[in-house]
């Protein structure tokens, strides 16, 4: 049986029945919270949710009944998922701001870029560790990341990325591969392997970094974005400003190119393109933080002599 908590006027979960009673015995959860489980027909109490308040037979489900009403939520930016997973999670704040809350079953880690952990639950135990040297701060990465595991039950560990922007989930099931641009890795579970792509001359013309960061294995992974993020469906060819690529999926190839001749590459103010080729998927970024950059420059304080 499957349960969906509801605090503070947010939905969790849902969750199964046995984790359900873990958190309501290490206080996680209260009795008070709404809650709803399958076949039930509206939120009631947890303390009301058969087989939470006690270890007796298991629930009886009702007859088929009408869909229940969603409960009250306090902003329509939560993102739950419903696909593929590792974790349970959710996204807030959406999507100028995304904010990722991860649950962690217990005694299980997960991987987070560093600087990134916002909260986390007492029972949370981190350990520092380096990975993928000089490439990764070259790629404009940190040298560190850091592995939070959930000691004796489960845990709870909320993460703020650096930029301020969306922030998207994909599950990697041991058969694809995704290559995130620098400073789009945001975290993933203990199976997904990070590692830094040379790009060569193309990431060094481009003036985005000069590497990929190259994800395979089998566990979620998130990488966040600045301003919203749009997934791009490419069969054939497709143009996209260096700027605003945030990753491509590994079946697709690419090359940097400039839009126009000389001329344009210096007066238009759109530099250099990546075009990809083949069939996948692209993500872009709706902003450009160096064209924010150059937007604010006008307006910066100035020293009169």
């Amino acid at each position: 049986m499957q349960i969906t908590i509801n605090r503070n006027g947010e939905n969790h979960g849902p969750y199964a029945l046995e984790q359900v009673r873990e958190m309501v015995a290490n206080g996680t959860l209260q009795p008070t919270d709404l809650a709803h489980y399958e076949g039930a027909s509206d939120w009631v109490p947890l303390d009301q949710v058969p087989g939470v308040a006690d270890s007796g037979a298991p629930p009886v489900l009702e007859a088929a009944a009408p869909a229940a009403t969603p409960a009250p939520t306090a902003t329509q930016e939560t993102f739950v998922p419903t696909g593929e997973r590792e974790h349970e999670f959710r996204v807030e704040c959406k999507p100028d701001f995304a904010y990722l809350t991860v649950q962690i079953p217990a005694n299980q880690t997960l991987k987070v870029e560093a600087s990134s952990m916002a909260t986390m639950s007492t029972n949370m135990e981190m350990k520092t560790k380096m990975k993928g040297g000089l490439s990764r701060f070259l790629g404009g990465e940190s040298l560190f990341i850091n592995e939070f595991t959930a000691q004796g039950g489960p845990g709870e560990i909320g993460i703020a990325p650096g930029s301020p922007g969306d922030l998207e989930h994909c599950y990697l099931d041991g058969t694809k591969e995704i290559f995130l641009q620098s400073s789009a890795y945001v975290g993933s579970g203990m199976g997904v392997e990070v590692d830094s792509k040379w790009q060569g001359f193309k990431g060094f013309f481009s003036g985005e970094g000069l590497f990929l960061l190259r994800c395979t294995g089998r566990g979620d992974l998130w990488f966040n974005t600045y301003g919203a993020i749009i997934e791009i469906p490419v069969d054939g060819n497709y143009v996209v400003d260096t700027g605003h690529v945030v990753a491509f999926t590994g079946g697709l190839q690419y090359g940097v190119e400039s839009v126009g001749g000389l001329k344009s590459l210096f007066l238009s103010g759109e530099g250099l393109v990546c075009r990809f080729s083949g069939q996948g998927n692209v993500w872009i970024q709706t902003r450009h933080p160096t064209a924010f950059a150059q937007w604010t420059f006008p307006f910066r304080p100035t020293k009169n002599n």
